[in-house]
């Protein structure tokens, strides 16, 4: 995981804005302050396995003084967003299912690791905001 600098900034007409210094282009919003926190994590996270999928250089993290630094960034509050830079590392498991539960996954999935994969993903992902809320 690798940490990079999300400004907030807030207009009194607005969302809660957040951008990233260091991925031009990469912006989302969020009603409350919370909602901002949670759509920037998806946001960079998104950008970067795109970025990855084209083959583009991730850039290494800015330093928060130069950023700060910056006239255009005094009224923005800055905050650390972690995200995978580099691709997991997949680790071979045994599990064992019921044969019908098996047989179900095949008739739907080409591939039951990804299958499992994207469901344990799923699953955690709403048991957080569950936890969340």
């Amino acid at each position: 995981m690798t940490a990079y600098i999300a400004l907030l900034r807030k207009d009194p007409v607005s969302d809660f804005g957040v951008d990233f210094p260091d991925f031009p282009g990469c912006v989302t919003a969020g009603k409350t302050l919370e909602e901002a926190r949670l759509m920037a994590a998806e946001a960079l996270a998104l950008h970067v396995a795109g970025m990855q999928e084209d083959h583009e250089p991730i850039p290494e993290p800015s330093v928060l003084d130069a950023v700060m630094g910056d006239p255009e960034n005094r009224d923005a509050i800055a905050f650390l967003v972690d995200v995978a830079t580099q691709p997991a590392r997949s680790v071979r498991i045994n599990v064992m299912l019921p044969e019908d539960l098996v047989a179900a996954i095949d008739r739907v999935a080409s591939n039951r690791s990804r299958f499992l994969a994207d469901a344990a993903t799923a699953t955690l992902r709403a048991r957080s905001n569950i936890e969340r809320d």
